[in-house]
């Protein structure tokens, strides 16, 4: 697909959502702008209101593309995928593509929602042990479909959406002090993945916004 333009992510370095997409625009091979979207500044950058034409919910991320904004990034990552050439994110076969919809939906929907930052701000005091309780809870159903699942990635021996949603998912497990090592499977993909450069370029330790005392 010709394209004008290049698409402009409105993220944060540290956002899960955020950091799934520009995984998924690396590994595409795909050229964008970023626009910093700080969620703690001011109050929160997203909570203006020029922020909410673009994302009604006020959330990270929301991505210009092709003449649309998209603001669920799933959405985005799947639109990437079939308007644009290079590595497919979801498996041909359709009971693969089912598992990494499965897997996916079970960390996007299940499991990072409840350390959003609108949401750990409402807990104050024990956000840490309500993020931890959140993490394992995922993650003990995780780690058995993914031994099912599983070669070298997530889902056989394609990269794929479910690696894009499962290395922000241990990256945040890992700031809530989660003990990763409870699960073989997980922790075996996620050093995997960390090694590929899409993954290496997208990481929070390299962006744009990325603060510099948390810089790699």
């Amino acid at each position: 697909m010709a394209t004008q333009t290049k698409p402009v992510l409105h993220g944060y370095f540290r956002s899960s959502c955020s950091w799934r997409v520009r995984i998924a625009f690396a590994l595409k091979g795909i050229e964008y702008d970023q626009v910093p979207v700080n969620l703690i500044k001011d109050g929160g950058q997203q909570l203006t209101e020029q922020y909410k034409t673009l994302n009604p919910m006020q959330q990270v991320p929301a991505v210009e593309m092709d003449g649309i904004t998209l603001s669920q990034s799933l959405a985005v990552i799947q639109y990437i995928d079939e308007t644009r050439p290079g590595p497919r994110l979801l498996p041909a076969d359709p009971k693969k593509r089912a598992q990494v919809r499965m897997i996916s939906d079970l960390i996007a929907s299940g499991i990072q929602p409840l350390q959003n930052l609108h949401v750990i701000q409402k807990i104050g005091a024990d956000k840490v042990q309500w993020s931890q309780h959140f993490i394992d809870r995922g993650f003990q159903a995780l780690e058995p479909i993914l031994k099912q699942t599983a070669g070298k990635y997530c889902v056989g021996d394609e990269i794929s959406m479910a690696d894009i949603c499962l290395v922000p998912q241990v990256y945040n497990a890992e700031r809530f002090k989660v003990d990763v090592g409870q699960y073989p499977t997980i922790k075996r993909l996620n050093q995997t993945l960390l090694e590929i450069e899409a993954f290496k370029v997208s990481h929070p330790s390299c962006q744009p916004d990325t603060p510099a005392d948390l810089r790699a």
